[in-house]
């Protein structure tokens, strides 16, 4: 059933990651003769949100280090571990791809193929932060200090009337975009079909959806699902909504209390 929907969408900075094919690892303690420190975060330093705060920008970091397209090192880590930031390996002089994701996914992504890192619906989609380089290692230790940038795009979607007693949990089930990246593009590589649910009845109206576009650009299709305590469809309505990478795309509407139209006409004001 379509709606007439007025959606408010603004554009701005965003100032604010499917199981991993291997087991988390603890941070290298031992001597290595390369340290990666990570210096910052886009936008956002990183030693001011090493904590285990709610709000913090990051909760895991992937390091992992490839030559000739195999991985051949990984670190994991947590916000709540030692020397969440510092990683140190031991690696024989050569030349390698090092890649470094930042995110706050319930688990790790597959980080097999540095050109498929990818994470899945079951741990959720977040902001995501990526390094990528060619490195040298030589006979000389090294320190190398890393500033990632944000490669995901965000919809943050607001329920603006009242959600009916009755509805319990909300789904955003989207296309468009992808829920794997190619580590030397910052790009979406899959065609994905992303999905997540909320539990609304602790009153939630507010929502964030992450995901990787495939340029720096692009429109996702996103359909949002009310169900009540039956998994009965309560109402569904759906938006094409245009997104940008690092930018956050604003969308207020009303899900229970439109009006039908026929033609399914949705008016967007885009904002800068």
């Amino acid at each position: 059933m379509k709606k007439v929907l007025f959606l408010t969408i603004g554009i701005f900075l965003l100032m604010s990651c499917e199981k991993p094919l291997i087991e988390d690892s603890p941070p290298s303690q031992s001597q290595g003769n390369l340290t990666l420190s990570i210096l910052q975060l886009e936008q956002t330093p990183f030693g001011d949100i090493k904590n285990t705060a709610s709000d913090a920008a990051c909760t895991h970091l992937n390091f992992a280090v490839y030559q000739g397209g195999k991985r051949i090192k990984q670190i994991n880590q947590t916000i709540d571990g030692p020397a969440f930031g510092t990683a140190t390996l031991q690696l024989d002089e050569g030349t390698y791809q090092l890649v470094v994701v930042a995110h706050s996914s319930a688990k790790n992504p597959a980080m097999t193929n540095p050109q498929k890192i990818q994470f899945t619906n079951a741990d959720g989609f977040t902001d995501t932060f990526l390094y990528e380089d060619d490195l040298t290692v030589t006979g000389e230790s090294q320190h190398l200090p890393l500033s990632l940038r944000r490669i995901t795009s965000r919809c943050h979607f607001v329920i603006t009337d009242d959600i009916p007693a009755n509805v319990t949990k909300v789904r955003f089930y989207y296309t468009g975009g992808s829920g794997a990246f190619d580590a030397t593009t910052g790009f979406g590589c899959v065609k994905s079909k992303q999905s997540v649910f909320f539990d609304v009845t602790d009153g939630q109206k507010q929502f964030d959806l992450y995901t990787f576009l495939h340029d720096t650009q692009g429109t996702v299709h996103l359909l949002v699902t009310a169900y009540d305590a039956g998994d009965n469809v309560v109402t569904e309505h759906d938006f094409d909504v245009p997104m940008m990478q690092n930018r956050v795309i604003n969308i207020s509407a009303p899900l229970f209390h439109t009006q039908e139209t026929g033609t399914g006409t949705i008016t967007i004001i885009l904002t800068s």
